[in-house]
């Protein structure tokens, strides 16, 4: 089969295995997506939407505003060729020295170093974090500066330390958000709602 024939196949089947879910039509193109990227389908019963997040994603898009990730990972899985009608680009700082440095003398995780120093870009971007718990509690912390305020925050952080809780407090926040509740996520989940966000803002370009 041919790439794009798997994919409308993966479609089909996913359809066929949630008769039912919450969402409206766009957020349940982004949990398609989602489950698409990780075959797990307890995301029906996970994924978390604030009520301006698709519409907040779409805006900054359509702006170019940047798209900041926590690790290399998920900004690899951003397709960046359809972001190239935007003019946006995709950040990340975690293998910079001066992160790497700052993380030594500061205490923080490399993660949060790296959203730490893109603190001024943050400002009307796109966050997207899929790995580090760390990493959202420094966006977080940074966000309660206007300034650096994100329009979109994506909160998907893996692991037994810290992620269901950091996903709580950005629930709580009442910033922009799309999140999984719990332990689950990960990188590839991350760039799997950038990669949805895309697909709607081009979608809307033609409405």
């Amino acid at each position: 089969m041919r790439p794009e024939q798997i994919e409308k196949k993966s479609f089909e089947l996913i359809e066929a295995r949630v008769p039912s879910h919450p969402f409206n039509r766009r957020q349940w193109s982004v949990v398609k997506r989602m489950i698409h990227a990780t075959a797990d389908f307890e995301l029906v019963h996970t994924t978390v939407f604030h009520p301006r997040a698709l519409q907040a994603g779409i805006q900054a898009l359509r702006s170019g505003a940047p798209i900041i990730t926590d690790t290399n990972m998920v900004k690899a899985g951003i397709s960046m060729k359809r972001l190239r009608a935007y003019g946006t680009k995709a950040c990340c700082a975690i293998s910079r020295r001066a992160v790497a440095k700052e993380a030594r003398i500061t205490g923080k995780t490399r993660a949060a170093a790296a959203m730490q120093s893109l603190a001024p870009l943050m400002k009307g971007a796109l966050v997207a974090v899929g790995n580090a718990p760390t990493a959202l509690r420094e966006v977080l912390a940074i966000a309660g500066n206007r300034l650096h305020r994100p329009a979109l925050i994506i909160g998907v952080p893996v692991g037994m330390v810290d992620a269901a809780e950091s996903k709580e407090q950005l629930i709580a926040s009442g910033l922009p958000f799309i999140t999984v509740r719990g332990e689950k996520g990960g990188s590839p989940l991350a760039a799997s709602v950038v990669n949805a966000l895309v697909l709607l803002s081009a979608e809307d370009n033609h409405e």
